[in-house]
């Protein structure tokens, strides 16, 4: 994954792309809240979640992928995974912790303009990494924010 972080920042921060390992984080819903309170619109967060154990079965309230949405040879199968990739977001949050190959390809592969993430991640992968637990989505928030307010 040849990433050269050749993002363009934009201090006017309106569409945000979500990317969210739920394997071990319950608080997704919280997370979106977080943002709306900053001042996102709810319509211009798009979210999408990956499962460790994902269960076809099972409905998700948000779109969730596994390991099976991605083909041997790392071509994703998932028609909402590839409209995420191919969306001009603003700003993508990687929120995960641990590198784990499907989410670092999508990470890599999105033509969002800029890229944030925990420090814990590869750091060729993002612009921003931010060093905290992923259980403390409120800290990353305001932080990823103070950090916007200042650039602008």
């Amino acid at each position: 994954m040849n990433n050269f972080k050749n993002e363009v920042f934009t201090s006017n921060i309106q569409t945000i792309g979500l990317l969210i390992d739920e394997s071990d984080f319950c608080h997704s819903k919280e997370l979106v809240n977080e943002l709306i309170l900053q001042g996102i619109a709810p319509q211009n967060i798009k979210v999408v979640a990956y499962r460790s154990k994902f269960k076809d079965k099972e409905t998700y309230l948000i779109p969730t992928f596994g390991k099976k949405h991605i083909s041997w040879n790392g071509e994703i199968t998932e028609v909402f995974l590839n409209e995420f990739i191919a969306t001009e977001f603003d700003l993508l949050i990687s929120y995960y912790e641990v590198e784990t190959a499907i989410l670092m390809i999508i990470t890599n592969k999105s033509k969002a303009k800029f890229k944030v993430g925990f420090a814990s991640v590869d750091k060729n992968l993002n612009r921003w990494m931010i060093d905290t637990a992923m259980q403390n989505y409120k800290l990353f928030v305001f932080e990823l924010f103070k950090y916007l307010k200042s650039i602008k």
